[in-house]
């Protein structure tokens, strides 16, 4: 990713920090002006200039929650926290939202370079950070999650770690039904379609909406799939 042109100023993209992903990998933090993008490789995880679907993925999936008074929701990922404050901005005062970040460092720039892009909502009493892999609290749980919201791949592989694929095959979308209250929705993100996983989410026991939204909220930019399965 090179230089851009903003009036008649070429503004590079800076390296700000390196993080070293568990089990192999790393995600590099940049930033051109007030921009932040975070890289795998070649591959660009986010940025901060495209909320749109990632807000769209927890806004869908706390609609079709129907009657919680206090929903208890999971969030995978906590990235740029575009997913994060569009939940706390659905829920009540009574929610509880747990945040699972894998990697100690993208909580580090939540609250350091990238705290405007975050503005405060990690001080959000309704909010507990968890630094450990989603499938840990997933595991622990019976019955208990309103809501899984999983934005930690750009789909339902393991892009970022290959240990996640186990969160998207059979034992895993068994494991995440089982963690679910009666009604309780999984919401997984990705950069396109699958019909395959579309499948597996049926034979799970799920009864499944796929969802085009586009990437920047508007009517342009890229279509992005969220699976919406209800348990």
């Amino acid at each position: 990713m090179g230089a851009t042109g903003r009036g008649d100023v070429l503004i590079p993209w800076v390296h700000l920090d390196s993080a070293p992903i568990p089990g192999g990998g790393e995600l590099r933090l940049k930033r051109r002006g007030d921009e932040f993008s975070i890289m795998l490789g070649a591959n660009e995880l986010m940025n901060s200039r495209l909320s749109g679907s990632e807000e769209a993925l927890a806004r869908l999936s706390i609609a079709k929650l129907n009657g919680p008074k206090a929903p208890q929701v999971l969030i995978g990922g906590l990235g740029m926290g575009f997913t994060l404050r569009a939940a706390l901005k659905a829920l009540g005062p009574d929610a509880r939202i747990t945040v699972a970040e894998l990697v100690p460092e993208v909580v580090a720039w939540a609250r350091g370079p990238m705290a405007p892009v975050f503005a405060g909502c990690l001080d959000d009493p309704r909010l507990s950070l968890l630094e450990d892999d989603v499938t840990a609290p997933i595991l622990k749980a019976v019955s208990a999650w309103d809501a899984i919201l999983l934005d930690v791949d750009n789909g339902p592989e393991g892009l970022s770690r290959e240990a996640n694929d186990s969160l998207y095959d059979a034992r895993g979308l068994a494991q995440a039904h089982r963690a679910l209250a009666k009604g309780g929705v999984l919401a997984v993100w990705s950069q396109g379609p699958d019909p395959r996983f579309t499948k597996r989410l049926k034979a799970a026991g799920f009864s499944v909406d796929e969802v085009k939204v586009r990437a920047n909220a508007g009517k342009s930019g890229a279509r992005h799939t969220i699976w919406l399965a209800t348990k």
